[in-house]
């Protein structure tokens, strides 16, 4: 299953853009190679609303929400994951508003820290978020002509779920699903056995479409999540290869497996490659001593 990425994006920076009945985007200039053009936040509704992932602490995308919200009443603030780029303005803006916020949970790792570990990513959660309501699974919250169904689709992030738009075939992806990049998953914080069960779980729905966190639409739902599916176990082949082949370590598989990407993401790479290990470890097909680590010594049996 081939896996094509479209980059063809118009972040519209300052300006809310409709691009369904009810919905706009507003995208924060907040570029990198992790956020591709920046992350975004969508406000859903006519006269009451509800707004998903307000994103970080930034005053002109604080300014335009407020602007695109025009006065009207938001009801629920609804928080895809905890990541920087994500949730720290939705503290703020229920503090403005007197908005409920709804999320899975607090940020966490997907899984304990082995002892000595560091968690690399760990200046990147929010750890000041706290939700005022904990979504269940496949539970839905309705609001003024609006109902959004969470979806638990852990993975990126432990608390990572994306929202149904009831009545429509409209998911709100997040950072699970992206026409531009596969996603990060990166332990501690995230599992790449739970990421690949999530992809699972959209597969399972009809949307047609999802309106991720970052970059535009993704228009071919099921095909692309199967290809993202298998990428990750051409991936997956491609780690356990390299450990036949004799690579020990880490860095020595990314300079192979990753050496058409980007040097700057070659960190996050490295993650990646520690993710699919875990599974390969868990699963008997490639061995170390003790726990699976970033700098760790891998062989096959």
């Amino acid at each position: 299953m081939s896996l094509v990425f479209d980059s063809s994006f118009a972040p519209h920076y300052g300006e809310a853009v409709e691009i369904a009945p009810d919905i706009k985007r507003i995208t924060v200039n907040n570029p990198s190679p992790f956020t591709f053009y920046g992350t975004n936040s969508y406000l859903i509704g006519q006269d009451t609303l509800a707004l998903i992932d307000p994103g970080p602490i930034d005053a002109a995308h604080h300014a335009t929400l407020l602007r695109a919200i025009a006065g009207r009443p938001v009801s629920h603030i609804f928080v895809s994951h905890t990541h920087r780029d994500h949730s720290p303005l939705a503290t703020v803006l229920k503090a403005e508003l007197g908005a409920t916020l709804v999320a899975e949970g607090p940020h966490r790792p997907a899984r304990a820290l082995h002892i000595g570990e560091v968690n690399l990513l760990d200046a990147s959660g929010d750890y000041d978020f706290v939700p005022d309501i904990v979504a269940a699974d496949n539970s839905v919250i309705a609001g003024d002509g609006w109902a959004l169904r969470t979806i638990h689709t852990p993975g990126h992030t432990a608390n990572h779920v994306v929202f149904g738009l009831e009545g429509t075939d409209i998911l709100f992806s997040a950072d699970h699903v992206m026409a531009w990049a596969t996603s990060i998953v990166a332990p501690p914080d995230g599992s790449m056995s739970d990421y690949m069960a999530s992809l699972d779980r959209l597969l399972e729905r009809h949307d047609r479409v999802y309106l991720p966190g970052h970059g535009g639409a993704v228009t071919k739902p099921k095909t692309f999540v199967r290809g993202l599916k298998a990428h990750r176990k051409m991936r997956e082949r491609a780690v356990f290869e390299r450990v036949k082949l004799g690579d020990r370590t880490i860095p020595a598989m990314v300079k192979v497996i990753y050496r058409e990407t980007d040097p700057r993401l070659h960190g996050a790479a490295g993650l990646s490659v520690l993710a699919h290990l875990e599974d390969l470890v868990a699963r008997g097909r490639v061995f170390t001593e003790g726990s699976p680590s970033i700098d760790g010594v891998y062989w096959a049996g």
